[in-house]
């Protein structure tokens, strides 16, 4: 197995963005585009991003025989910088050895000069969304850059002004290729981000595997119910789990939250922002972990523990016959199955148990969250429920 020390980091579409806009500004003021570009990162990391992509908008054609009709762009336009109306840059995301939906995306800054006094502003370019609902760090109506991404943008655009006479006060529009197609992988539907993705990062740096783009989402999605007046959310191991719980207490849109493997990172953040009910609706072996204190529910974290299904299954009416069965089984389902089949309510001690877990993580909350449990199997079919009790 790979160690994860041993796994390449990589870099956030924040920090490529930063890079874009470096880039593109620079040329805007002296026609010259610094490739590689060198970003300055929170935590003092300074690392050098080649361009993928380069271009200048002139005020008027810097080349002969342009047409009336033609472009006036140019890589490498005259000196005179006032003559170039925009740069944009672009660099390609290398998020390392993290599975990332990003990774090998092409990021674009597009740099205009701004009125006097205006400052950097941000636009959302194509493949780029925008804010639609409240609860996120950033108002409804704004391009979904967020606010690391923002400073990092402030700090570089004021940088290159010092160094090469600028004003520092321009309009950045991001985008990012087919981003609008990659963002239907991610939480940005749900959380009210049209049109594309989110500019995202608070280091700069992806840690391969650390998840915490997906526990990010989990957070935002959070607020973003908060914020809806949202009473009662659903937390989900996956979509077949989300579906049967949303059908049944008739849930939809800002109310439902993928919480996929982590399930502390739901509850913890549900424990410091409440909200009045809860419902966990997932699968039949995961939810037998959580029982037994896994609050991280991936397959490579943490493992089901047969000897306490079998000892759940005595304590709801099973013999030491199917205990025993149960201790010697491939699986947790194999062990549902053996219990169902000697009428044994082992669904039900799991999503109990799994309840009481969950209502002991939100203990000490600043007001009480209701929490019940719907256990499913592969299918669908609910093989378990616990009732609604507070935590």
């Amino acid at each position: 197995m790979t160690r994860p020390d041993s796994l390449r980091r990589g870099w956030t579409t924040g920090a490529c963005a930063t890079a874009a806009a470096t880039a593109a500004y620079q040329a805007l003021l002296t026609g010259e585009f610094p490739d590689p570009v060198t970003v300055w990162l929170p935590g003092g990391q300074t690392p050098a991003f080649a361009l993928a992509v380069e271009q200048l908008t002139t005020a008027r054609p810097t080349t002969g025989g342009l047409s009336a009709n033609e472009p006036a762009t140019t890589v490498r336009p005259s000196t005179d910088d006032r003559a170039a109306e925009a740069a944009m840059a672009g660099v390609v995301k290398d998020a390392g050895d993290d599975p990332d939906v990003t990774h090998g995306a092409l990021i674009r800054a597009t740099v205009r000069h701004a009125a006097p006094g205006t400052g950097v502003t941000f636009r959302a370019g194509p493949g780029v969304g925008t804010v639609t609902l409240p609860g996120l760090p950033l108002a409804v109506g704004e391009p979904a850059v967020n606010p690391v991404p923002r400073r990092l943008i402030r700090e570089a655009v004021a940088r290159v002004a010092a160094a090469h006479g600028g004003s520092g006060d321009v309009t950045v529009e991001l985008s990012v290729d087919d981003g609008a197609r990659i963002a239907e992988q991610t939480w940005n539907p749900r959380l009210g981000i049209l049109g594309g993705l989110s500019i995202l990062g608070t280091t700069g740096v992806v840690i391969p595997y650390s998840c915490s783009a997906w526990i990010d989402s989990i957070r935002r999605g959070i607020d973003v119910a908060l914020a809806t007046g949202e009473t009662h959310v659903l937390g989900a191991t996956g979509t077949t789990s989300e579906r049967v719980g949303a059908e049944v207490y008739g849930l939809s849109g800002t109310a439902l939250l993928d919480m996929g493997d982590f399930a502390g990172a739901l509850l913890k953040y549900l424990r410091r922002h409440p909200i009045p009910r809860l419902t966990i609706a997932g699968g039949f072996a995961k939810f037998s972990k959580l029982a037994d204190g896994h609050l991280d529910l991936h397959s490579g974290r943490s493992q089901v523990n047969l000897d306490a299904l079998a000892d759940r299954a005595t304590a709801v009416g099973g013999n030491a016959e199917l205990a025993a069965h149960i201790r010697a089984a491939n699986t947790a389902l194999h062990a549902l199955e053996l219990a169902r089949a000697a009428d044994v309510p082992l669904g039900d001690a799991v999503a109990e148990a799994a309840r009481d877990a969950a209502r002991a993580l939100l203990r000490g909350s600043e007001l009480p969250i209701t929490v019940d449990v719907i256990a499913i199997n592969r299918t669908g079919t609910i093989i378990g429920r616990a009732a609604p009790n507070k935590a």
